[in-house]
């Protein structure tokens, strides 16, 4: 291709004269769930209602609860409904014992609570040391505080969040007044409550799981943090409140490149929402405007799960969303002013996932290449549909879309191993590296089913460099630091994020893929504050990145 190249040739929309690139994937996964000691079933409560929240959870995160460098697994849980007890269910906690094995340690923790749990965010929003747990539900949302001795406490009486029974989904620890306290964000679905059940059915005889369009929709929630362990609710006053959104998936993203933390929300059935932040302590919708309301059609689809990274190593944030079947993940790349168009077809991705129901998804460099690979995990919402002609079944594979850096994608779930291409009901997805050998690792929750661990393996040489990130005038989180990485391959960046994919966290630690190459000869860290730190030379490992400080290699990574 003289005088073009292949980038610019594939954003022109050309892309499908490409051939995807094929050949081994350069790394493995191995399903260790059952040798890690995760045992775990979910209890999504049913007995034949057809209750709606029902078909929705669970949530997971990879966390560090105790500090002591090792990521920690929390699985959120549903329970039995009123009147129909049939088994204590919980979420449960499950302590990284640094040999491959984890415990539960749930009730130690303090944490075995009956709860209609659906999702988690995990952050330190008090500032001490040790990461706070929130989890959402349908009924109260609760706020469990981190004691720093192995426990926690419900602090949502004490935090203000008490009295608010919703259908919550997803939720994300942020600073969007950017005064080094997390405040919190958090997503609710649809005016739901067993007493006020919609009767739905596809026969007029039988009752079927409702439709999102068979309720009023919910508006999100912005409680703003005080720095005395309360929050103040600013939903309205924030420009955030929305009483037609049906939100599901939330992800931050500097989408305007001014250093303020703006925010994507995916909705069922409903336009997106693109939250701008004025720096005022106000949002305002930019959706439409900027392309990721709709669809390239010019409809709403069901949005599940979202996340935003910079996968093409522009600079400039991207955002991914998974939607109902026949619909296709969507994959937004910004241009010029703005404007966001959706690359998913031409990408790759669009024509493989519209047989698919997704719901969380994840950026992460798997391979270690440099370049963000985008995992999705699928699964339909009522079992009835194995008997419909046709239909693209109930449980559904899992999707592992390969990024060739050249902007096309391919889907080699089916030969990295571990059995991760089985079909799932799958619902949570998140990464994080829980044996510290430089590479993300995966956690999928399934609906009525088991939690699944895959640990990654690279068998092509490549190597990571790892940034934990610890601020001083930020947040001490560092929610929404943004680290940049140079090699001679170019130059890659990523947030620290809470929140993303759906009902589910991956860690906070960053991991930058850098081959072969011996070190990266740049790395800016843009922390939340506004201060900028730079290094050089920087090799492969793990660093303690603390803000105002040396970067401190931690051994390992």
């Amino acid at each position: 291709m003289s005088g073009i190249t292949r980038r610019s040739f594939l954003a022109a929309g050309s892309a499908s004269l490409i051939a995807a690139p094929t050949g081994a994937p350069g790394f493995r996964l191995t399903d260790v769930t059952a040798t890690a000691g995760i045992a775990f079933h979910h209890n999504s409560g049913a007995y034949g209602a057809k209750y709606l929240p029902e078909t929705m959870g669970p949530g997971c995160a990879f966390l560090d609860y105790d500090n002591d460098g090792w990521l920690d697994i929390l699985l959120v849980n549903g329970c039995d409904w009123p009147g129909h007890k049939r088994q204590r269910s919980t979420m449960q906690l499950y302590r990284n014992n640094r040999d491959g094995t984890f415990t539960d340690v749930t009730q130690r923790a303090g944490l075995g609570v009956e709860m209609y749990g659906l999702g988690v965010t995990v952050a330190d929003y008090d500032n001490d040391g040790f990461p706070d747990i929130y989890v959402t539900a349908a009924g109260q949302n609760r706020l469990f505080h981190n004691t720093g001795r192995g426990t926690f406490v419900d602090a949502t009486d004490h935090a203000g969040l008490g009295g608010r029974s919703e259908f919550s989904t997803s939720a994300m620890w942020f600073d969007y007044d950017r005064d080094g306290l997390l405040d919190l964000f958090v997503c609710n679905y649809v005016r739901w409550s067993p007493e006020h059940d919609v009767f739905c059915s596809v026969d007029g005889k039988n009752k079927s799981y409702c439709t999102p369009e068979a309720y009023h929709g919910s508006t999100c929630w912005l409680f703003r943090n005080r720095g005395n362990g309360t929050f103040e609710d600013v939903t309205a006053k924030s420009g955030i409140f929305d009483a037609s959104a049906k939100a599901l998936g939330v992800a931050m993203l500097d989408d305007n490149r001014d250093g303020w933390p703006d925010l994507f929300v995916a909705n069922d059935t409903q336009p997106n929402k693109l939250y701008r932040n004025l720096r005022n302590g106000t949002f305002e919708d930019v959706a439409v405007q900027a392309g990721v309301a709709f669809s390239e059609d010019g409809r709403a689809r069901a949005g599940m799960g979202v996340d935003a990274a910079d996968f093409d190593n522009s600079g400039v944030a991207g955002i991914a969303i998974t939607n109902f079947d026949d619909e296709m993940i969507a994959l937004y790349r910004q241009g010029r002013g703005g404007l966001y168009t959706d690359a998913a077809v031409t990408a790759g991705i669009g024509r493989p996932s519209r047989s698919r129901l997704g719901f969380g998804c994840a950026f992460a460099d798997v391979d270690l290449d440099g370049h963000l690979d985008l995992l999705a995990v699928n699964g339909h919402i009522d079992e009835s549909v194995r008997n419909i002609a046709g239909n693209h079944g109930y449980a559904q594979p899992p999707h592992l879309f390969l990024n060739d850096g050249y902007g096309v994608f391919r889907d080699v779930a089916a030969s990295v191993g571990g059995g991760y291409a089985s079909p799932k009901v799958a619902r949570g997805l998140a990464c994080g590296d829980f044996n510290r050998d430089g590479t993300p690792d995966i956690l999928i929750t399934t609906n009525q089913g088991p939690a699944y661990l895959y640990r990654n393996e690279v068998t092509n040489g490549n190597r990571s460099v790892r940034f934990h990130l610890r601020g001083t005038k930020s947040n001490r989180d560092a929610i929404g630091a943004i680290v940049r990485l140079t090699t001679p391959e170019g130059t890659q960046s990523r947030m620290v994020r809470t929140g993303s994919s759906y009902l589910s966290q991956s860690e906070l630690a960053l991991t930058f893929g850098i081959g072969k190459v011996d070190r990266a000869s740049h790395v800016a860290i843009e922390w939340p504050s506004g201060a900028v730190q730079e290094f050089k030379d920087v090799k492969p490992g793990g660093y303690r990145c603390t803000e105002g400080s040396a970067l401190a290699a931690i051994g390992g990574y």
